[in-house]
């Protein structure tokens, strides 16, 4: 017989997707080191621990990721900047703390005989889905002698909490009922209920025999022939990376093939099974594409004006003249944003060009006696431009003149409204005019594009919107902004922005559409669209108010937006449940200008406890990820990143599972010496066996 000083801790994981599998794998990182500690000074057992990770569509991948979508949903960031383990691999097993990127990982999937993925390609949804899976097993081989992991396909209806700070879960199937000690809510993306839109056009969807298709992933969405027949019209509402996805599903996920030309382009070949597509959004443009990857894994954008020492300054700064910490994001934050762009952007520029140069024999250097201004193309010339650039941003003086005398003054400004909103203030003559002008900015993109993320100035400069937002979240996260800003400055202007310019699809996905607009298969009707019902006819209207002809009518609509976080529109029956009971609460903004219900749920700074209504953490609950989306912001990141250290994906994941396991009072238990929650022998006061349990239920 073993005796422990402790009961089992019991722990429940809801939800495995890429966060529950980021706090598992931590999880069992430090039960492991807890266990080899204990072994090496022959210490007493460890206190047991039984894992319940519980997931309603596949464990491993969870909804978004499962392995069996179609293979056109693709991943937007190229497989060698993507994993979920915390360490690079090693010359061991995969196992947590040391595993392989996704790229390292597909290419060791990769039959004998057949090309492997390069390091810049992207995966598709399901190839990650399958990489969680395989993570997920290498978390089970791993498990220590005391942990037992218990893996569950249901859903989790409620949340009880008991006397003793524990937790009763509900489950919609077998087992039925499971108890915790402690919970992280990690469920990802919501269904939410319809809002005032929704609930119109499923109201006239229903009486009209047409069909409307709420906001959801595309693998989650009736796209087939029953619902939209070949050769009818549907509309989407919504150009972003969703709208891709529904594309592709009825081209190519109808038969149809894309055929590439050498220089990159496509032809798409009809299969005759294809609707016709009409689409809008609010710019008119679909999202652009990210530039040709030319960076390691490793690389991320070092900023010098967007720092946390100058969040600090702005905030000592904002305290001393209004009492308040909070930000102004449009005065505080952007600007400082806007020249970490304009340095990378107008370097990158003055970079390529002077490499040109060299390699033409053409490089010069010149310094004004009188001013000590740099000029010229030469090879050392750069670093000086670079500095003088920097520190003319950080004094806020005109650029005009030093851009000039480096061979710049023909490099137009980059502008994030207008590349966001290229369409703006603009009418044209008819439907064709505006398509020939859609195609003409998208075909530009496109070549801003090839030229990549490294030595393409534009590419370049946006791809400092992706590497700086954790200052980003710095400056916003848990009401970091004042209300009014938040909402106006930040939620209104800056995020749709960024979302358009941040995070495109692949260049080759940006090619294919630009073959179905020029070939018409699809219809980009233009900015500022409008969807509408007409009762005469009983189909769907679309318009744009800037372009004369554009009307169409359809006899389905898609909503190709994924639906933002809203607590009280969460359809889940354990939100639902949750906020009936009084055990969480809206993220409320408050500030000095007044208050702001953001839709996030509320909880602490790390590690991320959630709060009640009455604004009370739970010792025993925690959230992580999506649902938090508006107190935290940009929380559908569902990866680290090899060979860079601690991510912030790693840091979040890595203080819930220390809270998880920290000490809590013990009870004296005898437990038989081969019950798996303890091992399987003994031995200088420790069990000796080679590894923890795992099962499953569905």
């Amino acid at each position: 017989m073993l005796t422990s000083l402790n009961r089992p801790l019991h722990l429940a994981v809801i939800g495995s997707g890429p966060r529950g599998l980021s706090v598992l794998e931590r999880l069992v990182c430090r039960l492991t080191a807890e266990y080899d500690q204990a072994a090496g000074h022959g210490g007493p057992a460890p206190r047991p621990v039984v894992v319940h990770l519980v997931d309603n569509t596949e464990i491993g991948a969870g909804r978004v990721w499962r392995t069996d979508q179609d293979p056109w949903f693709t991943m937007n960031t190229v497989a060698s900047q993507i994993t979920m383990y915390s360490g690079d691999s090693d010359t061991g097993p995969a196992r947590p703390g040391a595993g392989p990127s996704l790229h390292q990982w597909l290419t060791a999937q990769t039959p004998a005989g057949q090309e492997p993925a390069g390091p810049n390609d992207y995966a598709t949804r399901a190839e990650y889905g399958r990489y969680l899976a395989d993570v997920y097993r290498s978390i089970v081989r791993a498990l220590p002698p005391h942990a037992a992991l218990e893996a569950h396909v249901a859903g989790v209806t409620a949340l009880s909490p008991r006397p003793d700070g524990s937790w009763d879960l509900a489950l919609d199937t077998a087992p039925h009922r499971l108890s915790a000690e402690r919970v992280i809510l990690a469920t990802g993306h919501p269904r939410n209920e319809a809002d005032t839109f929704d609930a119109a056009m499923e109201s006239f969807a229903a009486g009209h025999r047409v069909h409307y298709l709420r906001g959801d992933s595309a693998a989650d969405m009736p796209l087939d022939e029953t619902t939209i027949p070949a050769g009818s019209t549907v509309a989407i509402r919504g150009l972003g990376l969703s709208f891709y996805d529904v594309m592709l599903s009825l081209t190519i996920g109808r038969g149809g093939e894309f055929k590439a030309a050498d220089d990159g382009t496509y032809a798409y070949i009809p299969s005759g099974r294809e609707p016709r597509i009409v689409a809008g959004s609010r710019s008119g443009l679909p999202i652009p594409a990210r530039g040709r990857n030319q960076k390691s894994a490793h690389h991320s954008h070092q900023p010098k004006f967007l720092t946390r020492a100058a969040l600090t300054a702005a905030r000592t700064a904002r305290t001393a003249q209004a009492g308040s910490a909070q930000l102004d994001f449009a005065e505080d934050v952007l600007p400082l944003l806007l020249d970490e762009i304009a340095y990378v952007y107008y370097t990158t520029a003055h970079r390529t060009r002077t490499e040109a140069a060299e390699n033409t024999g053409t490089t010069t250097d010149t310094t004004d006696a009188t001013t000590g201004t740099v000029t010229g193309t030469g090879v050392g010339v750069h670093e000086r431009f670079a500095r003088e650039l920097a520190d003319h941003l950080h004094r806020g003086r005109d650029l005009s003149v030093l851009l000039d005398g480096a061979g710049l003054g023909d490099v137009a400004p980059v502008d994030l409204k207008a590349l966001a909103r290229p369409f703006a203030g603009m009418r044209f003559d008819n439907a064709g005019a505006f398509r020939e002008h859609l195609l003409t900015v998208m075909r530009e993109d496109l070549d801003q594009a090839r030229l990549g993320n490294a030595d393409g100035p534009l590419k370049a400069a946006l791809d400092v919107l992706r590497d700086i937002r954790n200052v980003v979240r710095d400056a916003v996260d848990f009401g970091g902004l004042l209300p009014a800003s938040h909402v106006r400055d930040f939620d209104r202007d800056y995020l749709p922005m960024n979302a358009l310019l941040s995070a495109g699809p692949p260049l080759e996905r940006v090619e294919q559409l630009y073959a179905l607009i020029a070939q018409g298969i699809v219809d980009v009707t233009g900015p500022l669209t409008r969807f509408a019902t007409d009762e005469t006819t009983g189909t769907f209207t679309v318009a744009s108010e800037q372009v004369p002809g554009s009307f169409a009518r359809a006899t389905a609509l898609i909503d190709a937006r994924i639906p933002t976080p809203d607590l009280a529109r969460d359809t889940s029956p354990l939100i639902r449940r949750l906020r009936a009971d009084g055990l969480v609460r809206t993220f409320t903004i408050q500030g000095p200008d007044g208050a702001h219900a953001t839709g996030g749920l509320d909880i602490t700074p790390a590690p991320f406890r959630v709060l009640d209504a009455s604004g009370r953490p739970h010792e025993g609950l925690f959230a992580l990820g999506i649902p938090t989306e508006h107190t935290r912001w940009f929380t559908q990141v569902g990866s680290s990143r090899p060979g860079t250290g601690q991510t912030l994906f790693y840091r979040d994941a890595d203080t819930i599972a220390e809270a998880l396991l920290a000490p809590t009072p013990t009870t004296a238990v005898t437990v038989a010496a081969d019950t798996a929650q303890a091992g399987t022998a003994t031995g200088a006061g420790r069990p000796l066996a080679a590894a923890g349990t795992a099962r499953s239920t569905s």
